[in-house]
């Protein structure tokens, strides 16, 4: 019988951990490395599903705790699942809703079952637990579900983040055991904080559920940038190279290219559609910000040579009036070509791979976007 998820290496590179492959899912293959943009409530903020598609995604990510809370799991569920519900016939990943559950400090009260919480809509109280999670993910049907995951902010204490980790890697047991659905690949999380012998005893713990992929949680949110490339350096010996490796949360350029450096595949951010609401593009020589006066008369396209839908058709001007006009169609275009630049790095970012050249690829790019050298790569480990 025909597998409904596999994994096969098709590039490494011999200058880092950088490698590509294809990660085959029941609604399709997954060329990585991959940049999934967010569909937080079923859909990317602005844009149609096949905006989306046209822009080059080839995997979106969707909120377990927002579908959750609204429009209910049983309406995703009658609808027949994400896919049919929003129209999107590519695959599906959906977090936990863990974060965010974990992000309304005064609103939730966590024990050992799960997590008690109050919904931000309304103030109604529901519990998650590792099992009632999962059954929340099974009725949305995405491709990819994550476990329930206790994430802590940067700065805690080693011991309050080991009495994370240990309840985080009972949670996985409890959800690994009650996921019974053969057509979702469950994700287990690293967690661990920034302490390097709780990172790899959280891996070593998630080891044994990581049947068609691993996740890192919790080092993509505020801490510094070099305690993100750390805390990779310490986890990617220790991958296990059969699978896909996902760090969550992360989105922008540089903390791609430092994880794809260390061995990592799937990456999701808001970070596309988010600046683009504030009125900044990205391009190949950094971001723009199509808000400021000097693109008043500006009739040249965000960027040159860029065949995305908002270059193909308009200019810098044309969406500056828009932004300064208040009209949201600024922000669909901005969000377009953003959504767009990323999949196009992605796939340079999968050439450079497959020609060996992803270090030349890595310099050149932080010279021209960030116009700086790149961090110090140790390529021995």
């Amino acid at each position: 019988m025909e597998k409904n998820f596999s994994y096969r290496l098709t590039h490494k590179s011999t200058q880092t951990r950088a490698r590509c492959g294809i990660f085959t899912t029941p609604h399709g293959e997954i060329q990585t490395p991959i940049f999934m943009p967010v569909g937080t409530q079923a859909s990317v903020k602005g844009l149609s599903p096949e905006e989306v598609a046209n822009a080059g995604a080839q995997i979106i990510l969707s909120n377990t705790y927002h579908l959750f809370l609204r429009p209910n799991p049983d309406i995703v569920e009658a609808a027949g699942g994400l896919h049919k519900f929003m129209n999107w016939n590519k695959p599906i990943l959906t977090d936990s809703g863990g974060f965010q559950v974990f992000s309304l400090a005064d609103l939730r009260r966590i024990t050992d079952d799960g997590v008690e919480f109050k919904s931000h809509l309304d103030g109604q109280s529901f519990l998650f637990t590792p099992e009632s999670n999962i059954d929340v993910q099974n009725k949305l049907g995405a491709d990819i579900i994550m476990q329930l995951d206790i994430c802590c902010k940067y700065g805690t204490s080693k011991e309050e983040t080991k009495k994370a980790l240990d309840r985080t890697a009972q949670w996985l047991a409890r959800a690994a055991s009650h996921h019974k659905n053969p057509k979702q690949a469950l994700f287990p999380i690293i967690q661990g904080g920034f302490y390097e012998d709780l990172r790899l005893e959280s891996l070593n713990l998630a080891l044994p559920y990581a049947k068609h992929g691993i996740a890192i949680g919790g080092i993509a949110i505020d801490e510094p940038f070099t305690e993100l490339c750390r805390v990779l350096d310490v986890l990617a010996p220790h991958l296990p190279p059969q699978i896909p490796h996902y760090l969550m949360g992360a989105g922008t350029p540089d903390y791609i290219l430092e994880a794809v450096a260390r061995g990592v595949d799937m990456f999701d951010c808001v970070y596309q559609t988010r600046v683009a609401r504030n009125g900044l593009a990205m391009t190949n020589t950094g971001t723009l910000n199509l808000r400021n006066a000097k693109f008043r008369d500006d009739f040249t396209p965000i960027e040159s040579g860029c065949d995305c839908y908002a270059c193909k058709n308009f200019t810098r001007a044309y969406i500056r009036h828009l932004i300064v006009a208040g009209e949201m169609f600024a922000l669909r275009l901005l969000s377009i070509h953003n959504i767009h630049f990323t999949m196009n790095f992605m796939e340079k970012i999968r050439e450079s791979i497959k020609n060996d050249k992803f270090l030349e690829f890595r310099a050149e790019f932080y010279n021209n976007y960030y116009h700086i050298s790149p961090p110090a790569l140790d390529t021995s480990k």
